[in-house]
């Protein structure tokens, strides 16, 4: 029979510091480990599956005696169990790891989401627009909440106090944590149903936003004084004063203006182009040009070193408050570029008797009624070239006070 060790009280124990193993009994192959540099931690000696193995059961101060005496005795009650407890220490290790691994939080996640996707989206400033929502109202709620455990009390914690105040940014809040939170589950970092979806489950608990949304239109200019605008337009200098006079007579978007390229335009056929890479529904745009935007184009001179028809001092695409600026040097209050194409439409619709579809056309607006849309599945090119030709002819000519002439003509032949 082995020989048991003399059990050792705190005190001796203390005094251990003397290189190696030293037995201090109570519990079976129980010793404390003194290294050369002076380090002391627990070992334990048992024999596991025949074979023997050494537990290390913390260092020592930190884990006291009766601690070690206390680990000790639950190692060898769970081998006469037939528990390794090495192996299951292990395992509990491993799963601590995965864990840890697979903890992912809030912010996290979207700043992996957004590097994943922003080489795709079509607007440079997608990525700062996303940054900058989601570290104003989602970061300081639920940033630092791993999306494992993100429910949909927190998300209602970020949308609600901004729901009926800040709808249409509210709603794209909503919108992207939805998409992190799809992207996080199937990457594995989170289970079950997106806590951020609408349809079935947000839409229960907030305001449909048609119903809270304050509708807020782009400032336009009367269709009646656009002539007089005009006018006063072509006095100025400048790249952006052309360039929204062209907005103003293609009832083209200002960034659509601000990135036209020369290579878009074919001036023998007399259209315009547009990829559907530039525009906001992405579907190509083909604009008939009336012989004013001609005159307009003939009149520009082409630099060598880039495509663009409107480039700024450095070959770049203008500022999108070019034109603004332009309109605030006129001393133009109430007026906005997008809003001519509200001042178009007006005009075709209250003075021509173009059809409704070939102005929807015209300014490239997706039809909503299906029957519609599919009725007009051709572009009413033919059509739409008398209309630009009209609304030039329209604008070439400051109406006076109180006098508008409608163009009827034959406008729906």
């Amino acid at each position: 029979m082995a020989r048991k060790a003399k059990e050792l009280g705190a005190l001796e124990v203390g005094r251990l510091n003397k290189p190696g193993l030293h037995a201090v009994g109570g519990v079976s192959g129980l010793s404390l480990q003194v290294t050369p540099s002076g380090a002391r931690s627990w070992v334990l000696r048992v024999m596991v599956g025949g074979k023997r193995r050494e537990m290390g059961l913390g260092g020592y101060p930190d884990v006291t005696l009766a601690g070690a005496k206390e680990k000790a005795r639950l190692a060898r009650e769970k081998i006469d169990n037939g528990i390794d407890p090495l192996a299951e220490r292990l395992t509990k290790r491993s799963n601590l790891a995965a864990a840890v691994a697979a903890a992912m939080n809030f912010s996290e996640a979207a700043e992996k989401y957004i590097a994943a996707h922003e080489a795709g989206w079509k607007n440079a400033k997608h990525a700062d627009q996303w940054n900058n929502t989601l570290a104003t109202y989602a970061y300081p709620i639920i940033g630092k909440i791993t999306v494992a455990d993100i429910e949909t009390a927190h998300v209602m914690r970020v949308l609600e106090p901004i729901w009926t105040t800040k709808t249409e940014t509210a709603s794209r809040v909503r919108g992207r944590i939805e998409s992190i939170l799809d992207w996080a589950t199937v990457r594995g970092f989170r289970k079950g149903d997106n806590p951020a979806r609408w349809r079935g489950h947000i839409e229960h608990l907030l305001p449909a936003r048609a119903d809270v949304q304050k509708v807020v239109h782009h400032a336009a200019l009367d269709y009646r004084e656009v002539g007089a605008f005009l006018a006063d337009l072509r006095q100025q200098a400048g790249a952006g004063a052309i360039a929204l006079e062209l907005a103003i007579l293609t009832a083209a978007r200002s960034g659509e203006v601000r990135g036209a390229k020369w290579s878009e335009i074919d001036l023998v056929a007399a259209v315009w182009t547009i990829p559907k890479e530039r525009m906001k529904a992405e579907k190509e745009h083909r604009i008939p040009l009336s012989a004013e935007v001609l005159g307009l184009l003939n009149s520009l001179p082409r630099m060598a070193d880039t495509d663009l028809v409107f480039p700024n001092a450095k070959n770049a695409v203008l500022s999108d408050m070019t034109m603004t600026e332009v309109i605030r040097r006129m001393g133009r209050t109430g007026v906005t570029a997008h809003g001519f194409r509200s001042s178009f439409r007006d005009w075709a619709g209250e003075t021509t008797a173009y059809p409704r579809e070939v102005i929807e056309h015209a300014l490239a607006h997706q039809l909503k009624d299906k029957a519609e849309a599919a009725y007009a599945r051709g572009s009413l090119f033919d059509k739409r070239r008398r209309l630009m030709a009209d609304w030039a002819k329209f604008c070439a000519v400051p109406a006076a006070a109180g006098k508008v002439t409608p163009i009827r003509g034959n406008a729906a032949a």
